[in-house]
């Protein structure tokens, strides 16, 4: 889980909290089944970004915020990836600020932490409405998340989780926001041996709730996550477990979150599984998909953990030429590592050379 970004440190030095690391080859699903509620697990387990010009200063911090057309969420001058512009530029390192700066000035979603979710919450929505931009988060906290891998934890129980959920609730109020509901939620239950059988109810009940909670503000869109299409590979098998986890009250859904399946697929993925939840709209994360997957991915059980090579995806916009599509969405904070693997920090830890690599590995 990332941790509240209030108390940011100067780029290069470690934040605290954990992140949003994603399963992606090493728990993929195989085409087919009913899901894990109607008694049979799916199964076969396997193995150009914008330049931020031509936007207005809104916002203050010295940092433009892309033009409301292209792409209504804030842009934060207070990022990582920002204050690691600035401080390449301060050590006389012009070319590094230069490619921080293509991370820095596109807008990326916060991921609420446990710290003080009211008012973390709160100082994002603010300063997204006091520049005239909507907010992007994420809830990410559910109880048992993660499989007890690199972001294992979460709430400790329900209780903790809907009293987390309400002051999240009120820190939005009648604001402009958008939010991506529990990455991995629920293709988690669908992976034998992820989520006990007998959390799974209370799983899709929270679920439930928070999609309900969000939507009763005036001005908030949800969307439910539903993995990538390289983990449940037959998108049937995600529609009863969405529909129990509220995706009929939801927006639509979002894919491929911190993951670097290529936009095509998820494309055609998202298209083909929106007509069997009402023909929902989606969102796909392009934050590090420029390159897609790390080839031979199924020799490597770790393929989604900070991988080489892998790139910035398209830069966040709602003109994405598709009526099914909303938005394209940087979800993962770029330069934020998956975990500690590949030499890379902490799960959710800002991690500068992987940020660098991002931009310059794309083509």
């Amino acid at each position: 889980m990332y941790g509240s970004d209030s108390e940011r440190p100067r780029p290069g030095a470690r934040t605290a909290g954990g992140g949003a690391r994603r399963t992606a080859a090493r728990s993929r699903l195989a085409a087919g089944g009913a899901c894990v509620l109607a008694a049979a697990l799916l199964s076969g387990c396997s193995s150009d970004p914008g330049s931020g010009k031509g936007g207005d200063s809104a916002g203050g911090g010295g940092q433009g915020q892309r033009p409301k057309s292209v792409t209504p969420y804030w842009v934060d001058p207070r990022s990582n990836a920002a204050r690691q512009a600035d401080a390449y530029r301060e050590d006389g390192k012009a070319r590094q600020a230069e490619q921080m700066r293509k991370i820095a000035e596109q807008p990326v979603a916060e991921w609420i932490g446990t710290e003080d979710p009211g008012g973390q919450t709160r100082k994002v929505v603010g300063a997204a409405a006091k520049a005239d931009r909507e907010a992007l988060l994420v809830l990410y906290n559910l109880p048992h998340r993660d499989c007890g891998q690199y972001s294992k934890g979460g709430a400790p129980d329900a209780g903790a989780y809907r009293a987390w959920l309400d002051q999240v609730v009120k820190g939005i109020g009648k604001r402009a926001a958008t939010v991506i509901v529990e990455p991995d939620a629920i293709p988690h239950v669908l992976m034998e041996g992820c989520t006990p059988e007998q959390f799974q109810p209370e799983r899709f009940r929270l679920l439930n709730e928070a999609v309900g909670k969000l939507k009763s503000l005036p001005r908030t869109k949800v969307y439910l996550d539903a993995g990538n299409p390289d983990w449940v590979r037959d998108p049937g098998g995600l529609v009863e477990p969405m529909k129990r986890a509220g995706i009929d009250k939801a927006d639509g859904f979002s894919l491929n979150v911190s993951n670097y399946q290529t936009t095509e697929s998820n494309a055609a993925y998202g298209r083909k599984f929106s007509p069997m939840v009402g023909n929902k709209p989606f969102v796909i994360d392009t934050s590090r998909n420029g390159n897609g997957p790390v080839a031979g991915a199924g020799a490597d059980e770790e393929a989604w953990c900070n991988p080489p090579g892998r790139a910035l995806g398209e830069a966040p916009t709602a003109e994405t030429g598709d009526k099914l599509i909303d938005g394209y969405l940087w979800i993962k904070r770029p330069g934020e590592s998956d975990g500690e693997c590949k030499g890379g920090p902490k799960a959710g830890q800002w991690w500068p050379e992987y940020a660098l690599g991002l931009v310059r590995n794309k083509r």
